[in-house]
């Protein structure tokens, strides 16, 4: 069963016991009695003010890019025409549960960011987008019984790994597929009906609400980041909020995941890290500079009993089984690392088949229309960093662990909601 915690130290001044957990974390959904109790929906009185607050503290955007947020803030607030502000829940990585949480628990909280991002863009409208039926039912009574904000409307859509990248949320909000479309135009530019649009991650608006409550806590908050922790070997899932900067070993030995060999980052976007994980800070900057990428912060461990070669073979099944097909490159891409991969996990590949893999996921980043290509490419290159003696040992030879493995279906990765 997924548990929810809190790493962040407590007493300091002006700051809840958690900042996006509130006082506790919530069995049910926190209505809106004791959200403006905690001081919810209080006036912005000056929008310039939050945004360079927002700015000061550097917070970054939640869905996966880590974007400075002030920067896209002041992108619509600019550009020419009238905004619209997005708050985007759906989550398509398989491994995390936090901007469902938020929407299952905390709506109020995940609705005020978006009242606050409205005011700073000069937005008079504004949309949740989702695909969770539980968040959906949640969204729509906090937005009955909200004392003020723009008009919003709750859009939902199929669940699916692509369904959250900002152009494929614009599109289907315009009524059509949720399937990304070829930029420029970014929504910033030309979103939801031609309109200068900020799509923001559900987490992105709950930590400028509570920035918003507490500014003196706003460095501390604008650090903070929900981690979902999951793995196989005894231990277990959880919802996790942690200070800036914290070391992995952290929230992995909380959960019962102190024994892992590997650790899969970011969802399936930030790649394999194996020896040396439990030194990893969970931080954009340092992550990248380690070859790997926080993403959405979800983080699955790989016990010793598990194989990396394994789980980087069912991961990349996933993302070539869920390909939108739009571009060749990356259905072509996505194919050939799957079937490559699977070929090594089955001990069937030689020095060619490796060699091959090693060319594709240094020439496929960056040619697709969204992250998932990328995404595909960083797990065979990062396993392939840093895992060279398991895929060494597979060659002739079957591997047990291997032989476990399950179709790429994402089960693997999946987590309930606390």
């Amino acid at each position: 069963m997924t548990g929810v915690h809190s790493l962040l130290p407590e007493g300091q001044p002006g700051l809840l016991v958690s900042p996006v957990f509130g006082t506790e974390p919530y069995p049910g959904v926190e209505d809106l009695a004791r959200y403006l109790a905690a001081g919810g929906y209080a006036p912005l009185t000056a929008r310039d003010r939050l945004l360079d607050r927002i700015a000061a503290v550097g917070l970054r955007g939640r869905g996966g890019a880590g974007f400075p947020a002030a920067v896209k803030l002041g992108a619509v607030r600019d550009a020419p025409g009238r905004p619209v502000v997005v708050a985007n829940g759906e989550e398509g990585e398989p491994g995390s549960v936090k901007d469902r949480w938020l929407l299952c628990h905390r709506p109020h909280l995940v609705l005020d960011g978006l009242r606050l991002a409205a005011a700073m863009t000069g937005a008079e409208h504004g949309y949740v987008y989702l695909s969770d039926a539980v968040a959906e039912q949640t969204v729509r009574h906090a937005l009955a019984e909200r004392p003020t904000g723009p008009r919003v409307d709750v859009v939902r859509t199929d669940h699916a790994y692509v369904a959250g990248e900002e152009t494929a949320v614009v599109r289907h909000i315009d009524g059509g597929p949720a399937l990304p479309t070829a930029k420029p135009p970014r929504p910033f530019e030309a979103g939801v009906g031609g309109a200068p649009t900020l799509v923001a991650n559900v987490e992105t608006l709950a930590r400028i609400a509570v920035m918003h409550v507490c500014p003196d806590a706003a460095a501390a908050v604008a650090g903070a980041h929900l981690v979902t922790v999951s793995g196989t070997g005894g231990g277990a899932a959880a919802l996790v909020e942690v200070p800036a900067g914290t070391h992995l070993k952290l929230p992995a030995d909380l959960c019962g995941h102190g024994r892992a060999e590997a650790v899969l980052l970011g969802g399936l976007f930030g790649g394999l890290y194996g020896p040396g994980w439990t030194d990893l800070p969970l931080d954009h900057d340092r992550l990248k500079a380690a070859g790997g990428a926080l993403g959405c912060g979800a983080l699955h461990f790989l016990h010793p009993e598990e194989c990396p070669v394994g789980l980087a073979a069912e991961a990349t099944a996933y993302l070539a089984a869920q390909s939108t097909r739009q571009c060749g490159v990356c259905v072509s891409g996505t194919g050939a690392l799957s079937g490559t991969l699977a070929t090594v996990a089955r001990g069937a590949a030689g020095d060619g088949e490796v060699d091959q893999l090693r060319r594709w996921s240094r020439q496929l980043p960056g040619r697709g229309a969204c992250g998932l290509l990328d995404a595909a490419a960083r797990i065979v290159a990062t396993l392939l960093s840093h895992f060279p003696d398991r895929i060494a040992a597979h060659r002739g030879s079957t591997c047990p662990a291997c032989g476990e493995t399950a179709p790429g279906d994402g089960r693997r990765f999946a987590v309930t909601v606390p």
